[in-house]
């Protein structure tokens, strides 16, 4: 029986994706650090330049969250129909002219709209990157890998500071955002002139237009050769022609319908699914603590133990502790064997712990009690970011990894640490004690550790071999193998199957 070799990518591996993502994902959190640095953003930097007031300096984070928000259901959604790895290549090449435009900007609006684009251009990669990791980690270090990608945000977020001081002292802030759009910019090219990778649960356009056959066309060439009646051909053709306006305005509405349709569909099945839903109320609970802890922790150090450098200190130890942490739930989810079950067991329990050891730190009166009781409950609590992502990713079949994730970081943001900061402004100004008000705030996380404890006892299934709606053919099966392969393989096709190549 003929055969047919499986299209590999020769360079890629899937250690270098990994660390092609990683890097990618550096410098998303690097520009995010950079615009949050005084070099940058300070009053020699863009709200100095544009003499912007705190509340539409503050804007601009939120524009920022507005394109990503917006943008990743859609892009998870675009999945279903487009190549993801090219989707990734858009998201990166808007990320990289949006970035440059940022250097650019001349006023408030125009730097506002800037950010929002780079938020969209943000939204197909934290979407779509994770399920690519997913589909080609060892089985035995999925959540490992996943734990080093997710490092990157706080290292990103460190570097991103640094770096935005130093770019924006020396050179300008404009400059800061110009060497960032030319460091992605091998990347957003690499999105369009690599072979495509396909991920599980998304059949390759291509292999399933080559399987439909085209009856229509050797149909009209049988009946012509027949009967010998050319005219016959002539008129369709005419036909054609002349309808071919109205065909393509109509399919092109007929796809729209189908994509919003096929959206709603998959909608529907996330919010039916009770790990899915147990594992995201957690998470926004964990990140309302921790969006809130970024913005306000410094300020609440400052005041609670009169530390002049809390800055310093407390951005020293979230970088720490959130790379050793997320590093650290990765290896361990692994070692106990990487189920749904014990995920559940590990977010509940490090979440429960490290909310024990932040309430005692802001308890403590002695400053140097409170640093070693605050950095074991930020280690804690950071080691939830490869459990919470896995449970994400395999609670669901794998058509639908892109969605889970995309609608995962919409709800923890919308419902976690955007509101959670003004809300804290709030009950601070009303009760004036900043000890109490985070105190209050930290209690949020015993909730969250017992919503994820809940998980442990709901009937959980990992779905990562399911095989979805669109794969039910031979050849469609066969596209849910990772194409990142270190050597050739080969698969056996029927011969009807291997003429289409």
């Amino acid at each position: 029986m003929p055969s047919t070799i499986i299209p590999t990518t020769s360079w890629f591996t899937p250690k270098r994706l990994l660390a092609i993502f990683c890097v990618i994902n550096l410098l998303n959190y690097l520009d995010q650090g950079a615009i949050a640095s005084n070099g940058v953003n300070g009053s020699t930097g863009i709200q100095g330049d544009f003499k912007l007031n705190n509340f539409e300096d503050g804007v601009l984070s939120s524009a920022f969250m507005v394109g990503l928000l917006v943008a990743s259901p859609i892009f998870a959604s675009l999945a279903q129909s487009v190549n993801p790895f090219r989707l990734v290549g858009v998201g990166l090449s808007v990320w990289t002219l949006a970035t440059f435009f940022c250097g650019f900007s001349f006023n408030f609006w125009s730097i506002s709209v800037g950010r929002m684009l780079v938020g969209v251009g943000e939204a197909s990669f934290i979407s779509l990157a994770p399920p690519f990791i997913d589909d080609n980690a060892p089985a035995s270090l999925k959540t490992t890998w996943l734990a080093m990608f997710y490092m990157c945000i706080p290292s990103g977020y460190a570097l991103g500071y640094v770096y935005g001081g130093l770019i924006g002292s020396h050179f300008g802030w404009r400059y800061a955002f110009w060497v960032e759009s030319i460091l992605m910019l091998p990347f957003a090219i690499s999105g369009f002139l690599m072979k495509p990778l396909h991920l599980k649960g998304f059949v390759p356009a291509d292999l399933v237009k080559a399987q439909v056959p085209n009856t229509v066309a050797s149909g009209v060439h049988v009946t012509n050769a027949s009967n010998g009646r050319d005219e016959s051909l002539s008129f369709k053709e005419e036909f054609r022609d002349k309808s071919s306006n109205d065909q393509s305005k109509s399919k092109s509405a007929t796809k729209m319908l189908d994509q919003f349709s096929r959206f709603l569909i998959d909608m529907k099945a996330l919010l039916l699914d009770n790990v899915y839903l147990i594992n995201v109320l957690g998470h926004i609970g964990y990140n309302f603590v921790l969006g809130a802890y970024s913005y306000w922790g410094p300020k609440a150090i400052y005041n609670i133990y009169n530390m002049t450098d809390s800055d310093l200190v407390f951005g020293g130890i979230t970088i720490v502790c959130g790379i050793v942490g997320t590093l650290a739930g990765g290896v361990v989810l692994d070692y106990m064997t990487n189920t749904l079950s014990n995920a559940f067991k590990l977010l509940s329990v490090t979440t429960f712990l490290g909310a024990v050891c932040c309430f005692g730190a802001f308890l403590c009166r002695n400053v140097n009690g409170f640093l070693v009781l605050f950095s074991i409950g930020e280690l804690l609590v950071f080691s939830t970011q490869g459990p919470v992502n896995y449970v994400c990713l395999h609670c669901v079949k794998p058509s639908l990894r892109p969605l889970s994730i995309a609608m995962s970081t919409v709800a923890i943001h919308l419902f976690g640490d955007v509101p959670s900061s003004p809300l804290v402004g709030v009950l601070q100004d009303s009760i004036n004690s900043w000890r109490t008000t985070v105190l209050i705030l930290t209690t949020i996380l015993f909730p969250a550790a017992g919503i994820w404890f809940i998980g442990i006892f709901v009937h959980s299934m990992d779905r990562f071999e399911d095989v979805s709606e669109h794969q039910v053919s031979k050849v469609e099966r066969s596209c849910t193998i990772p194409l990142l392969q270190e050597k050739t393989g080969e698969t056996s096709l029927s011969p009807a199957q291997s003429e289409e190549y």
